[in-house]
């Protein structure tokens, strides 16, 4: 059993080789501390399932060792997984006003909102927990309140960054000044544990005030409905539209309840109390078409948001030809598909759609190597672990590190533990970790049977035999047989034919032990389904005894 002594030790269960599911624990003298509890969204190897959770058996095992769960922000790949794992691991919250107003609404849709403490820290506020000492450190990014953690133990200190960059001229909060940041270094870090997201990126993230322009400039040249899309969570750019659409005389119409949730729970700590009253979908239809602007959810090709829902004609709110979606984000690696699905479906209405790529409507919430130079230069880590990032984003964060003239830098990925003091960074031994599936309301392990059986379904259909035989073991009627997702096609009466009779002599063949019997059957019913189709469906056996 793995228990921190006098050493500090740093362990990702994810996070960490990927990007999304950002959870993070620190160890020392006995006890852990865990920072952000992510989830990571779904993708094709995962047929039915739209959330991926971590696999948290290593804290689950010490949960009497872990003193609390620390958020660094509110987006979905930091807090997400919380109203599914936090109560089981029993421990308190802490997160600063706005994330844990959104971390409250999704405690109170799961009936959570009393079993979970959840306590709230001021903006720049600290916080005890055994060993360790907990500052928070205001930083900017796409959403309010995002932090870095100032880590304080008897082994130094760690610079936890979360998700960030560097903006000049923010458009919400106060990040923490280069002085600041620079007193900090001063004073000695030992590690930065860092965003590396944007690290193959060679200029500056840019600044949201900048963005302001290029979307005025497009949403004023438009003569029809003007849509724009962007990550619900940004709040940052939501105040931004605010401030587009007043500049071009078009009301806002907001479309997406995770939009509807971000404003109420901004609202409600103090951040976009100047974002313009909003119209119903009605009302933003019967307005003359160069009156309006809607913000919509679903720019990374979320088939169940607004956005997918409008482009394929079931929604309220209708485009057409003059019209126009501008995308307010950045393509995920991995929904391109999805996205281009949208926009063939947005062009086949005649629906004008413009992207990073034709126009400035967008800006990084990551730092790119400028701004991670910068906070090398303040910080003076003795040495960096690089995280919130692809194995490929890691390794080349550890050598623009060194080139930057930090001393020491390890790649870490999900499930090795790394000892930063005395004496590091030095790995000192692997973990369990692993995935699990939302599967409606079940959480089960990502690479478990069911989701291998439905894996197989989805690649090979699935026959199903159903044969009433008497207790001297003879086929009493006929054989039934249905399938779905078999390639027979039009022969299919053919096939279901052969098969019937593969079925009832293989029952022949296997009287006595009924589970021989039913093998018999599955094996001989799936070989003429091979030969037929030169696929393997899973075919489950029915015996009835008359």
């Amino acid at each position: 059993m793995t228990k921190p002594g006098n050493e500090l030790l740093f362990l990702a269960l994810g996070g960490s080789g990927e990007i999304g599911m950002n959870v993070n624990l620190y160890g020392t003298q006995g006890k852990w501390i865990m920072v952000d509890l992510g989830i990571t969204f779904a993708d094709p190897e995962y047929p039915g399932v739209e959330v991926i959770l971590p696999d948290l058996s290593f804290i689950e095992e010490r949960r009497k060792d872990l003193l609390g769960i620390v958020l660094t922000h509110g987006h979905e790949d930091h807090i997400g997984a919380i109203p599914y794992l936090a109560a089981d691991l029993g421990v308190p919250l802490y997160a600063t006003p706005f994330t844990a107003g959104l971390i409250a609404g999704k405690l109170e849709e799961e009936g959570l909102l009393g079993e979970v403490e959840l306590n709230i820290v001021d903006l720049g506020g600290s916080l005890h927990l055994g060993p360790f000492g907990i500052r928070y450190l205001p930083l900017a990014h796409s959403i309010p309140e995002a932090n870095a953690l100032l880590i304080e133990t008897a082994h130094g200190k760690v610079v936890h960054t979360g998700d960030w960059k560097l903006d000049a001229a923010p458009q919400i909060g106060r990040p923490t000044s280069d002085e600041e940041l620079s007193a900090i270094g001063d004073a000695g870090v030992l590690a930065l544990v860092c965003d590396s997201t944007n690290v193959f990126n060679a200029e500056p993230s840019g600044s949201e005030a900048t963005v302001r322009g290029g979307l005025e400039d497009v949403v004023a040249a438009q003569k029809g409905r003007v849509l724009v899309t962007t990550f619900a969570s940004n709040a940052a750019r939501l105040h931004t539209l605010g401030k587009v659409a007043r500049a071009t005389n078009r009301k806002v119409c907001v479309a997406g309840r995770s939009l509807d949730r971000i404003l109420k729970v901004a609202r409600a700590t103090g951040y976009l109390l100047d974002f313009p009253e909003t119209v119903s979908f009605e009302e933003a239809m019967a307005l003359p078409k160069r009156e309006i602007m809607i913000v919509a959810t679903g720019g990374q090709g979320e088939s169940r948001a607004a956005l997918a829902r409008i482009a394929f004609d079931s929604h309220k709110i209708k485009l057409d030809a003059e019209d126009t979606v501008i995308f307010s984000s950045k393509q995920i690696p991995g929904n391109e598909l999805a996205i281009g699905r949208i926009m063939n479906a947005l062009a086949k209405a005649d629906v004008k759609t413009v992207t990073e790529r034709q126009a400035h409507v967008h800006v990084s919430g990551h730092p790119a190597r400028p701004e991670l130079a910068a906070m090398y230069h303040w910080l003076k880590p003795e040495m960096l672990i690089p995280v919130h990032g692809e194995t490929r984003h890691l390794h080349e964060h550890r050598r623009f590190a060194l080139e930057q003239g930090v001393p020491k830098s390890m790649v870490q990925e999900n499930g090795e533990i790394v000892r930063l003091a005395p004496n590091g960074p030095a790995k000192t031994g692997d973990e369990r970790v692993g995935r699990l599936i939302l599967d409606g309301d079940v959480i089960l392990a990502a690479d478990g049977a069911t989701m291998n059986q439905r894996r197989k379904l989805a690649a090979n259909g699935i026959i199903s035999v159903a044969v009433a035989m008497d207790r001297s073991n003879r086929v009493q009627g006929e054989v039934r047989i249905a399938l779905e997702g078999v390639p027979v096609e039009e022969d299919r009466d053919a096939f279901i034919a052969e098969a019937c009779d593969a079925a009832a002599g293989a029952a022949g063949k296997n009287g006595g032990n009924e589970d021989k019997l039913r093998e018999g059957i599955r094996l001989a019913v799936r070989r003429c389904a091979t030969e037929w189709t030169g696929k393997k469906p899973i075919v489950d056996v029915l015996i009835v005894r008359v």
